[in-house]
Formats: structure tokens, C-alpha cells, sequence
């Protein structure tokens, strides 16, 4: 070998080392700053987790846990009674009506985009649930309490059109993004291999669609509707104007109602710090932050599932 072209192997060589050092370097500080970045994340929940547990706990010297699950909520009158119950079923009530309108609802626009609607029709489609999912919910809100209460309010002869009924029709609209979104990229997550073998067999694309794609799917929609549960029992302004803030325990969806999330907001900015009643309203936000992380672990399970199984 003469001397040039060894000249010539040993340049290549030494490139070929900078090359994979600073391709090493550059893995190295991707992996610092995502850790620093994830880090930053976890201490700022941990934080919150902290705040409001250490604001909640005071409550506890000086109200049993069966009182604060008790069905009264007077915290202003004496002596106080801090029963979070009448709220807890408040958003039970409103939510659970809501998903009763929202699910079916959303899951089928999601199967209507996934597996029927032409190029353009889903487009338009799509594009409706996002224009839905972007609107504030202050907004949802005065809808709600300039056009459908009054008309609920004339149409069952009510003394007052802000009820659960007017809660749920709007927590319905602001869950139906959520739900039909997730849900149709838990259907269109399905492997087109699963279609083509049905659809090989002789089945219709409707056949396809309610036996092979939807089961195929569910561990995907299922997690859609928890995080849609999610979506509505965490919602604050749209149910603190409709609901009626009336702290009760009532199965009518034609009575006005308080929920969780409206109760702190309502009572929050006018109750002394470090008071009984602040302490009760932290403890109000343990139980929603505890629900609400529950639901969304849930959710993430279930679309976990739906991964792994069709990708191993």
C-alpha cells in the first residue's frame, strides 16, 4: 500500500470516528434533555399533588370521612355539615346522561369516518369535530343559558330551565370530540389485514364493520369513552352557568343540580383561607383529581391493550 493511499484510509477513518462520536454525543443529549424535560414534568404534578393533599388533610381533624361522604353540604350554616354526597351524585347525574347522548353519538360519526364516509365527506366530517373541540367552554355555557334553558324551561312547564337535563345536552356536545376522535383512531388502528380477509370471505363492508373491525377495536373505544367520561365530569364553567348549583341528591334529570367541579368553583374565591370550608373544597379536589386520574388510567390501559394486541 503506498503511502497516499494509506494517507487516504487513515483520513477516512478518523472522519468515520467523528462521524460516530458525535453521533454518540448528540443520542446523549436527546436522552439528557428528554430526562430533564420528563423530570420537570413529574416534580410539577408532584407538586400539585402535594398542595392540594396538604390543603385537604386538615379537613380530617376536624370532620370524620363519613360525614364529608354525608348527604348534606351546609358549610356556611351552624354548626357546618361538609357531605360531599349531593355533589358526587350531582356529577354522576349529569354525567352519566351526557355519555348517554354522547357515546352513541360519537362512535358512530368515528365509524362513519373510519370505515364509510368518501374523501371529502370525511373531511367536512373531521373538520366539524374539530370546530367542536376548539369552542370554550364559556361559550358552550351561554348557549346553554341564553337558548336551551328557556326552551327546556317552556317545553316541561319548569320553574327554571338550568337543570341536569341542560347540563347534560351541553356536557354531551363538549364530550362528543373526545369520544369520536380517539374512537376513530382506535378503528382506523386496526390492521387493514383483518377487512380484506373478512371482505375475502364474503362478507359486506357492513358485515366487516359490526363483526370484524368494531370487536377488533373495542379495548380502543371502550378507553374513548372513559376519557370522554373524563372530558364531562372534569368540566367546570358550561355546568356551573346550566346545572342550577342546587347542592341535592336527586335522580331527576328536570331538578337543578351542583357538581363537583362547580361546587369549588362557585365557593372557592369567597371562603376564608385556611377556614373548615377551604379545607372541605381542597378535599373536593382530591376526590375529583382521584377520579379523574382513575378514568384516565383506565382509558390508557385499555388502549395499551388494543396496541399490543394488534402490534404485538
Amino acid at each position: 500500500m503506498s503511502r497516499f493511499t494509506r494517507k487516504i484510509d487513515n483520513n477516512y477513518k478518523v472522519k468515520t470516528l467523528n462521524s460516530s462520536s458525535l453521533s454518540w454525543l448528540r443520542r446523549r443529549l436527546d436522552r439528557g434533555i428528554f430526562a430533564v424535560l420528563g423530570s420537570i414534568s413529574l416534580i410539577a404534578l408532584g407538586l400539585i399533588f402535594f398542595f392540594i393533599f396538604r390543603e385537604a388533610i386538615p379537613l380530617f381533624y376536624k370532620v370524620s370521612v363519613a360525614s364529608f361522604f354525608g348527604p348534606t353540604w351546609l358549610p356556611t350554616f351552624d354548626p357546618p355539615s361538609y357531605g360531599a354526597l349531593s355533589m358526587i351524585a350531582g356529577s354522576a347525574l349529569v354525567t352519566v346522561a351526557a355519555l348517554a347522548v354522547a357515546v352513541p353519538v360519537g362512535l358512530s360519526a368515528a365509524a362513519f369516518i373510519a370505515e364509510v364516509a368518501p374523501g371529502i365527506m370525511k373531511d367536512i366530517t373531521k373538520s366539524i369535530i374539530e370546530i367542536l373541540a376548539g369552542i370554550p367552554s364559556v361559550v358552550y355555557g351561554f348557549f346553554g343559558l341564553a337558548l336551551l334553558a328557556p326552551f327546556l324551561q317552556t317545553t316541561f312547564s319548569l320553574s327554571t330551565g338550568r337543570t341536569a337535563l341542560t347540563a347534560a345536552i351541553i356536557l354531551s356536545i363538549m364530550a362528543l370530540p373526545t369520544i369520536a376522535s380517539l374512537a376513530e383512531d382506535a378503528l382506523t388502528a386496526v390492521p387493514s389485514s383483518y377487512r380484506e380477509a373478512s371482505l375475502a370471505m364474503g362478507a359486506t363492508r357492513w358485515e366487516t364493520m359490526w363483526r370484524v373491525t368494531i370487536p377488533a377495536a373495542f379495548s380502543g373505544l371502550l378507553g374513548a369513552v372513559i376519557l370522554g367520561m373524563g372530558r364531562a365530569i372534569g368540566e367546570t364553567m358550561a355546568v356551573l352557568m346550566v346545572a342550577g348549583n342546587s347542592p341535592q341528591i336527586t335522580t331527576s334529570l328536570l331538578k337543578p343540580v351542583r357538581t363537583l367541579t362547580a361546587g369549588i368553583a362557585l365557593e372557592m374565591g369567597e371562603t376564608p383561607f385556611g377556614s373548615t370550608h377551604y379545607h372541605a373544597l381542597f378535599s373536593l379536589g382530591v376526590l375529583l383529581l382521584l377520579i379523574t386520574l382513575a378514568m384516565n388510567w383506565t382509558a390508557e390501559w385499555f388502549r395499551g391493550r388494543m396496541r399490543r394486541r394488534h402490534h404485538g
